[in-house]
């Protein structure tokens, strides 16, 4: 066997043991919910596991999964693989005043402004919907839009960038 198939190999036994008795399709497949299979570890003993559910993934990529063994109701946290999480990291608002941060957590139901857009102090930038009620988040400078870092249906936490303003001289 070849130095990094054999590693790999040993690690996989280290984490998990020996396999060898789970039947093929269940190894490579995953069971569906309410079929049952038998496991036999050795001379004698079986093993019955039966999948009973299986829950949402995590923030964190992990779920919930519910099983039968021997005939005893388990749960066990699992990181599934195949679940594509993502993080959006969002950049935050700066002490100049042309750096628009977001005033609260909320979510983006309108953008009333476009890169390279003239804005006087006052005018709307963004609404903003927070436990059903809705907030304008408002220019405090003239200037030119030189950046905008959100759009409708964004979920920003407060101090997240809305937009750039080069101000006027």
């Amino acid at each position: 066997m070849y130095p990094k198939v054999f590693e790999e190999y040993r690690d996989f036994i280290d984490k998990y043991g020996d396999l060898s008795a789970v039947p093929t399709r269940h190894f490579i497949g995953k069971p569906v919910v309410g079929e049952e299979m038998n496991i036999p570890i050795e001379e004698g003993k079986t093993l019955i596991i039966r999948l009973l559910a299986t829950g949402t993934v995590s923030a964190e990529g992990s779920r919930v999964v519910w099983f039968e063994l021997n005939g005893e109701t388990r749960a066990v946290q699992v990181q599934d693989t195949n679940a594509a999480v993502s993080v959006v990291t969002r950049e935050k608002a700066s002490n100049d005043p042309g750096s628009i941060g977001s005033p609260m957590s909320g979510v983006v139901v309108e953008m009333r402004v476009k890169e390279g857009q003239e804005v006087k102090a006052g005018d709307p930038i963004a609404v903003l919907s927070a436990m059903k009620m809705e907030n304008s988040v408002s220019a405090p400078v003239s200037g030119k839009v030189s950046k905008v870092s959100a759009a409708e249906g964004d979920s920003l936490a407060q101090g997240d960038l809305i937009c750039l303003i080069t101000q006027s001289k």
